[in-house]
């Protein structure tokens, strides 16, 4: 009877053991999930800024995904396609549109034109969202003045460095139409990352633009 005691705590302890390991197991799973699109941008950012201080000849340039509208930040390794004339303000149209790539806010000028050019990305309500949007925005933070900002449009390259870097409320329409005096492009997403509470936004002015051969 002993015996057969031992031999039943025996096997509950083996099945207790059995599903900590599996909860372990999938809590780090779902943790890699969670934060692992941002985790690789930053390894791949610090890897590249390591590069940068050994011998920047050993940098790549970045190639843009197409020449009619996309968007490539060196300092970061960002590089992706943007999606014209998309309402910032109907989530239904644009939160599809950012598993995809970068938006660019409807009304606001586009790159060649007079004023501001609005693009915007990762506006995503939770970590565990990440996963299913563009998290090339996420290193958006790391800008500083001076940095440069390259956008492809219509077979044309402008290029754009930045001036100012600010954190706003979630609801702060400002930037979304300012330009000044010049043609400015103004990025946006939201933050602390992983939430909607406020949005981070970087303007830069335009520098240059030359066709493409």
């Amino acid at each position: 009877m002993a015996g057969k005691i031992e031999s039943e705590k025996k096997k509950v302890s083996y099945y207790l053991n059995l599903a900590g390991e599996v909860f372990i197991f999938l809590s780090l799973l779902t943790l890699f999930f969670i934060y692992g699109p941002a985790t690789k941008e930053e390894i791949v950012y610090q890897a590249r800024q390591a590069l940068v201080k050994s011998d920047s000849k050993l940098v790549k340039e970045i190639e843009p995904p197409n020449t009619e509208f996309s968007i490539v930040i060196p300092k970061i390794g960002a590089s992706a396609p943007v999606f014209a004339n998309v309402d910032p303000f109907n989530a239904s149209e644009y939160l599809p549109v950012l598993k995809k790539g970068v938006a660019h806010a409807k009304y606001s000028a586009l790159p060649g034109s007079f004023g501001n050019t609005y693009l915007f990305a990762h506006s995503t309500d939770a970590f565990y969202n990440v996963g299913r949007y563009n998290a090339v925005f996420y290193l958006l933070g790391k800008l500083e003045r001076g940095d440069e900002i390259d956008i492809y449009y219509k077979e044309k390259k402008f290029v754009y460095k930045v001036s100012d870097k600010k954190v706003v409320d979630a609801k702060d329409v400002f930037y979304l139409g300012n330009s000044g005096k010049w043609n400015t492009l103004t990025l946006q997403t939201c933050y602390p990352p992983g939430t909607t509470l406020r949005r981070l936004v970087v303007i830069a002015h335009q520098d240059g633009g030359v066709e493409l051969k």
